[in-house]
Formats: structure tokens, C-alpha cells, sequence
């Protein structure tokens, strides 16, 4: 037999996901298990890497079953995962970053913004670092979670030996190398893959001067798609595969979906700053692809090769979009449990309302979506969301027209931040989008009709987990090198333009939507 199949694994927020797919990119088998996240101090996120793992190798060993692939006919495997730190002793075991010492909550999560105060003082120093962070670091990224480890648990930090962002723990535990990804090092922890890499002045400006060393940390990171070695014999039982199985570079789940809908354009750069790539679900990252250095005032990067070789990627996006709806119905009188059933009823009952009042429902409620800060264009993770047009009304209705002007409000969001990007050298005019968005009706209708934009839509949306084959298929040697394998194994989407009837609405509300950024900052301002 000779082995022409790969396992993309995917790692979110709640659980790990495994697909098995073709040397062409069609998904034969796939499967899914949740993941934990603890919250034992309040507005701290933590998950347990070891459930993270074990809940990887039961997804591994689903997925194939359902494909009914055997173990030998796997060439590679792949790993994407959130921008989540975990941190190990010397010997590799579990360190406790948690405030409650349990040495299982070794993994501040992405979402977590404990550490806003270190983030601040990074911005501060004004180091050429940030030139590619858009000016501003954000406590999501890896420098300041540190600088708060070293502060608030100094106990951690003296017995850490390994620093790992979640995606390259996971190359670790299959391979047990210590390689780290040009993805993850140059997406969120300063590294600066087009010259010298680590920039060791930045981090003795920040107080953690020994970071590189404390953490195992390589001078040189690896380029997405290369070979890290085999699985070792523990990992390969655990999985379910063979020592056969190359492993390839890590990547950040966002980026693996850039590559996934983007990199089919790896055979045609020129054209590649008209596309961009809205990794929508949780939150939303959106991502555009550059073969020249175009920055971004307000967004993270530009990044050189984080994800398609030799091109530059710059990252933009809203900390909280699937989490902010579901907030919306928690918060309501008529909401409750925000599940997959209780989306559906919403937006089927603002299809109703919408047959008899159109695009005017409750046109007079202005959501400011920017419930967890502004990731992008203004860069302030201080910045609170705003609902203006509230009445007195507590009914299921009410409900369904704040849930569909807060959808509203995302869309401008994205439209906000396609007007920056195209006021920088961008001619933005596609929207790839992928994710749980997905499923939302609404949204997907919004992204079109609320940014003008033409919207392409994976027919199976599994983005993600294919670009992530695509790094394995190439560590695996199917492919010569990574964009080889991105125009071979790119799938097709379906397609939605925009209504041009909808524009004028959508227009004034986004002259709304820029005002409300104004009277928010001025409000702030007043002594």
C-alpha cells in the first residue's frame, strides 16, 4: 500500500477536531471531542494540555475509523490550534499558570486578557517590533502572557523550561521536537521571519530577558510545511497510526484557514490582494495575502510567510462575534441557552419580521459590537461595545431585532476593516469566508450586503482542517512544496453577491456606525 491519505487535526476554543482527507482535499472521514476550558479566576482562561492532547488522539483515531483508513495508508498529520500558551518544566511536565496552582491549568487560552497591563507597557517601549504588530501589541499575543507569568506566578516561571504556543506543543508531543513554527513565532511572539528572527533588546525592555533561553525557544524558527520527523512509537499507538507518519509544522488555526480558502491562489500572486479570508466563529480573524509589504495601521503584521512562502500575511479581525451573539441571548430576558436550536428560531423569526418590515427592522438600534475590545482597525482591547435605540420591550421579538442589529453591527465591523486594508494598497472585493458563520444565515447575507462585497462560501466548510492537510501533505511528500499542494488540493465554494437594493440601508448605518466611534471616545474624554 502505498500511503496517499493525510489527518489535519484542528484545535479550538472547545474541542479538537480530525479530518482524513485525499491527496486532493476531499474529506473521507471526520470527527470531533471537547475540550475543557477552566475559569477559576475571574476573566482568566486556562485549559489543560494533556486533555487538549488526549482529546486530539480520540479525534485521530474517530476520524480515521469513519474513513475507514488504515493506520499505513496515513502519510502525514498536521496540527492547527489556537494562539494558546502553554507552558512546561524542564522535564516537560505541567507548570501551573492558573492563580489556584493547579499544575493541570498549564495553558493560558488566546481568548484570555489577563494580561492587558503588560500589553500596554509592550505598545509603550515603541520598538520596531511593533511596525509589524500595526503599533499596538495586544494581550492576546504571547510577549505580555509572559511578562504576567513572571510578575504574578514567579514560582512558574522559575521552574519553566519550555514555552510553547498550543499548535507547536502539539509537533512536540508527536515528534518530541522542539522546532517551532514561522507561522506561530512570527504571528505572536515578535519574531521577525524577513530579518534576524528575535529581537533580544525587546525583550530585556520588557523585563523578560530570558525568555528564549527559560523557554527552549530556537534561534530559527521552521517554514509552514516542512517535515519535522516521524511520530514517535508513544505518539503513533496513541493516535493510531505508524512511526511511518511525517509530521508537519504547526500552524495557528486562523492561518490554516487563510492557507485553506487562499492558497489556491499560490499560482497566481498578482491577484492575490483582491481576495481576503474571514475565519468567522468565536471570534473572527480576517487575513489577506500580499506579495509586497503593505502594513496595516490598527492590525497585526504584516508577517513574512506565516503561512504561503515568500508572501506577506496581514491579520486583522473582532475578539468577539459567534461569542458576542451568544452573549446577546444570554443577556435578553427572552434569550436563555444560546444553542444551535435557539440561533435557528432567531433567525427565522427575524426572516419573518424582516417580510413586513425589510431591511428597516429596527432601524433605529445601533449596535457598537466591540463587547471584548477592538482587535482591528483601532487596536484597543479597551474599548466596550455600545446599544443605542433600547426600549421597554422584553419580548421574544425584541430579542430577534437586537440579535439581528447586532449581526448588523459585525458586518460593519468587517466592512471598517476591508476600508482600512484598501486604504493601504488593498483592493479587497472578494470575501472568503469560512467558519461557524457559517451556519448563520444572517451573516452570511450581511457580509455580502452590509461590505458590497462578492462572498465565497466552502461548499463543505472544513477550510481549516484543509489547509492544515496541505501542510501535511507536504511534509509528507505527496507534494514538491506547499503551494504545489495548495493548487492541487484547493476545493471549490459557492458564491453570493451582494444586493444592490441593500446598499443605501447598510450605508447609512454605516455612517452610524463610524459616528457611534466617535461619541464613544469623546464620552471618554470627558474629565
Amino acid at each position: 500500500m502505498t500511503p496517499d491519505l493525510v489527518c489535519a487535526v484542528d484545535v479550538g476554543t472547545g474541542s479538537a477536531r480530525a479530518g482524513i482527507l485525499d491527496r486532493h482535499g476531499r474529506m473521507l472521514g471526520r470527527a470531533e471531542h471537547p475540550i475543557k476550558i477552566h475559569q477559576t479566576t475571574p476573566g482568566h482562561s486556562e485549559h489543560d494540555s494533556e486533555e487538549i492532547w488526549a482529546a486530539v488522539a480520540a479525534a485521530v483515531r474517530a476520524a480515521r475509523d469513519k474513513a475507514g483508513a488504515a493506520p499505513e495508508a496515513i502519510a502525514g498529520i498536521g496540527f492547527d490550534a489556537t494562539c494558546s500558551l502553554v507552558v512546561r518544566d524542564r522535564r516537560g511536565g505541567q507548570l501551573s499558570v492558573s492563580m489556584a496552582g493547579d499544575p493541570s491549568h498549564d495553558t493560558i487560552v488566546w481568548l484570555d486578557h489577563r494580561a492587558l497591563a503588560e500589553a500596554d507597557e509592550c505598545t509603550a517601549t515603541r520598538h520596531r517590533v511593533l511596525d509589524y504588530l500595526g503599533g499596538v501589541m495586544s494581550p492576546e499575543m504571547e510577549t505580555p502572557k509572559l511578562m504576567w507569568l513572571k510578575r504574578h506566578l514567579p514560582d512558574s516561571w522559575d521552574k519553566a523550561g519550555h514555552f510553547f504556543d498550543l499548535a507547536d506543543f502539539l509537533t512536540w508531543k508527536a515528534t518530541g521536537s522542539l522546532s517551532r513554527s514561522q507561522c506561530t513565532l512570527t504571528a505572536k511572539w515578535t519574531y521577525l521571519a524577513h530579518e534576524k528572527g528575535w529581537q533580544p533588546d525587546f525583550f530585556e525592555a520588557v523585563g523578560i530577558a530570558d525568555m528564549l533561553e527559560r523557554g527552549s525557544l530556537p534561534y530559527k524558527a521552521d517554514p509552514v510545511g516542512s517535515d519535522l520527523g516521524a511520530l514517535t512509537p508513544e505518539a503513533a499507538e496513541l493516535l493510531g497510526l505508524t512511526v511511518a507518519c511525517r509530521v508537519g509544522t504547526g500552524l495557528i488555526d486562523a492561518y490554516a484557514g487563510a492557507l485553506g480558502v487562499l492558497g489556491g491562489f499560490a499560482g497566481d500572486l498578482a491577484s492575490l490582494d483582491r481576495h481576503l479570508a474571514l475565519i468567522a466563529g468565536t471570534s473572527s480573524c480576517v487575513m489577506a495575502l500580499s506579495d509586497t509589504l503593505r502594513p496595516f495601521p490598527g492590525g497585526w503584521g504584516p508577517y513574512y510567510g506565516p503561512a504561503l512562502p515568500d508572501c506577506w500575511l496581514i491579520e486583522g479581525g473582532q475578539s468577539a462575534t459567534g461569542a458576542l451573539l451568544d452573549h446577546i441571548i444570554r443577556w435578553h430576558g427572552a434569550g436563555g441557552e444560546p444553542n444551535a436550536a435557539m440561533h435557528r428560531r432567531i433567525a427565522a423569526r427575524v426572516m419573518e419580521l424582516r417580510q413586513a418590515e425589510g431591511l428597516d427592522l429596527a432601524g433605529r438600534l445601533h449596535v457598537l459590537p466591540d463587547f471584548h475590545g477592538n482587535r482591528s482597525p483601532l487596536a484597543d482591547p479597551h474599548a466596550v461595545g455600545v446599544i443605542s435605540g433600547l426600549t421597554l420591550d422584553a419580548s421574544f421579538d425584541s430579542l430577534c431585532r437586537l440579535y439581528w442589529r447586532t449581526a448588523v453591527g459585525i458586518a460593519l465591523g468587517v466592512r471598517h476593516i476591508l476600508e482600512t486594508l484598501n486604504a493601504n494598497g488593498y483592493v479587497i472585493d472578494t470575501l472568503h469566508v469560512t467558519g461557524g458563520h457559517t451556519k448563520n444565515p444572517l451573516l452570511m447575507e450581511l457580509y455580502a450586503d452590509a461590505t458590497g462585497c462578492t462572498v465565497v462560501e466552502p461548499v463543505l466548510d472544513e477550510a481549516v482542517l484543509l489547509g492544515t492537510a496541505m501542510v501535511a501533505a507536504t511534509a509528507a511528500g505527496l507534494y514538491a512544496n506547499l503551494p504545489a499542494a495548495c493548487v492541487a488540493m484547493q476545493q471549490q465554494g459557492k458564491v453570493r453577491t451582494p444586493n444592490a437594493a441593500a446598499r443605501p440601508r447598510f450605508d447609512r448605518d454605516y455612517r452610524v456606525f463610524l459616528e457611534m466611534h466617535q461619541q464613544r471616545q469623546a464620552l471618554e474624554a470627558i474629565d
